[in-house]
């Protein structure tokens, strides 16, 4: 069975103008061409297109997905373990941004810009993440969006803003606490509809958090100890139940 130009364009969501151009560098050549020079691709040029797009969006150069895949030597399957291994180490990658990221969202919920006296005054005690982790996260992702854009905004924040994002945080712990108490399941809708409530507090006071974000965030809850110990103390398992909410939640909104 073969497949038009325009039909390949449809199945891999690139232009007719990029398979015309991956023929014309030799990257990928349909294998068949009608009586009237129409291209057809087969279910072999399918797979070497899955490929290239692969490699592409790993950010390889096409001239050098050529050799990696014009290499007589290379077993099919060991592109596949390389892209699973490169994808993976991108996904680590990424988790570690977000929590560095929400690091430094947490660090300046807990007053950075105030003076000590503010800040012991609006926080008191209860200070888990301080200028350490700020500190940390710009070295590493200074040059993010998020970052640049929790900035902004934490930037033009009073002494009044930073008592309303306290209060509002010590609301929903104390919500969530009672709700785990009280043996609501994580999937539940009460749980998730709070999950969703964690998400749209980031989104409206430091920056936009999308739900594979907040996946992510949910994840380093339990993974990171600091973490892990601030959610724990406000209930024994509740790092662990936020998570799961978290993902119910993220679920219920993006069909996955």
């Amino acid at each position: 069975m073969s497949y038009s130009v325009g039909q390949v364009s449809g199945f891999a969501g690139i232009t007719v103008r990029t398979l015309h151009h991956y023929d014309e560098i030799g990257l990928l050549v349909p294998s068949e061409r009608t009586y009237a020079g129409h291209r057809r691709y087969n279910d072999a040029d399918l797979d070497r297109l899955q490929q290239i797009l692969f490699y592409r969006e790993l950010g390889f150069p096409l001239d050098e997905v050529a050799t990696l895949l014009d290499d007589p030597d290379a077993d099919p399957r060991a592109h596949l373990r390389r892209q699973h291994e490169l994808l993976t180490a991108r996904i680590e990658k990424l988790q570690k941004m977000a929590a560095a990221v929400e690091h430094a969202m947490e660090a300046r919920t807990m007053g950075i810009n105030l003076t000590p006296q503010e800040r012991f005054e609006v926080f008191g005690d209860k200070d888990p993440f301080n200028e350490e982790y700020t500190e940390e996260a710009e070295q590493r992702w200074g040059d993010t969006e998020a970052w640049a854009e929790s900035q902004r905004r934490a930037a033009s924040y009073t002494k009044e803003d930073w008592k309303r994002i306290k209060d509002e945080v010590d609301d929903w712990q104390a919500r969530y606490a009672a709700l785990m108490a009280a043996g609501e399941e994580p999937s539940g809708e009460a749980a998730m509809d709070m999950a969703e409530e964690h998400r749209q507090h980031m989104n409206r006071w430091f920056f936009e958090v999308p739900y594979e974000m907040h996946r992510c965030f949910g994840e380093m809850y339990v993974s990171d100890e600091r973490f892990k110990a601030y959610y724990d103390a406000m209930g024994p398992g509740l790092a662990e139940h936020l998570r799961d909410a978290i993902l119910a939640n993220a679920d219920r909104h993006t069909g996955s």
